[in-house]
């Protein structure tokens, strides 16, 4: 069974940074494409970053220049560096990748901006 266990999320003042992780632990085979999405308070989950296994990323125009999406294939791990924050990035933020098993969810961080 895959897990996905996310973390570092909490509440930061605009213009602060965090850095969120997300580990993919169980038996997994073939990851091409890990993704990270939001979901603020009465709006849709949206798409952030996301990055394939030959390195392509794709950003939200929202976020593009402001967040990184990077991985570390050996540990499983996808990262989100999200800096210069503002109040409009607060939302649950979910870890998801696809592999040959097919297609995973984490449990969401709370990512909170505000002064």
């Amino acid at each position: 069974q895959v897990q996905l266990v996310e973390s570092g999320g909490g509440l930061v003042q605009p213009g602060g940074s965090l850095r969120l992780s997300c580990a993919a632990s169980g038996t997994i085979f073939n990851i091409y494409h890990m993704a990270w999405y939001r979901q603020a308070p009465g709006k849709q989950r949206e798409l952030v970053a996301s990055q394939t296994s030959l390195g392509m990323t794709t950003y939200a125009d929202s976020v593009k220049g402001r967040f990184t999406i990077s991985k570390d294939n050996a540990k499983n791990t996808v990262y989100l560096q999200m800096n210069n924050l503002k109040p409009e990035d607060t939302a649950i933020y979910y870890c998801w990748l696809a592999a040959s098993g097919g297609g995973y969810w984490g449990q969401g961080t709370q990512v909170t901006v505000s002064s």
